[in-house]
């Protein structure tokens, strides 16, 4: 079998115009490339703001608290034994509550504890008053005094 030149063309084909479309132009990806990255630099520095802001404004490991016990758990009350992280001779001002075992919360407190100078840790008891039996008593979270 045998080839002509009329089958075999030398070079880039060409097609018959307008039956195709318009060719793009060369430097069109190394664009949108270009484009692709720089929206990828900018959601990335925006996620980074706000991951910042967002641990400043909640996300204080200096305040940790810790419940030790929550005993005394009558129709009325129940005592919760807590310690708390601060800075050294810091205080805190830590929000405790009381829920029920449906979990309906039955009291919430806000208290401030502070600790001994050079004291870094703080033990503290407190008696929530409850408007019925208690199931759990906890501490939400401890921050800065305002």
């Amino acid at each position: 079998m045998t080839e002509t030149h009329a089958t075999i063309s030398a070079g880039a084909p060409v097609f018959p115009a307008g039956r195709y479309g318009r060719r793009r132009a060369s430097g069109g990806k190394r664009r949108r490339t270009l484009l692709a990255a720089l929206v990828l630099v900018a959601l990335v520095s925006t996620l980074t703001v706000i991951s910042f802001r967002l641990y400043r404004q909640y996300g204080d490991p200096v305040y940790d608290a810790q419940v030790i016990t929550y005993t005394d758990i009558t129709d009325s009350q129940v005592v919760v034994d807590f310690r708390v992280t601060v800075p050294a001779g810091g205080s805190a001002v830590c929000v405790l509550r009381a829920r029920t075992h449906a979990g309906a919360e039955v009291a919430r407190d806000q208290i401030t504890v502070t600790a001994e100078p050079g004291n870094r840790h703080i033990t503290a008891r407190h008696r929530l008053a409850t408007t019925e039996r208690p199931f759990i008593g906890e501490v939400l979270r401890c921050q800065p005094p305002s």
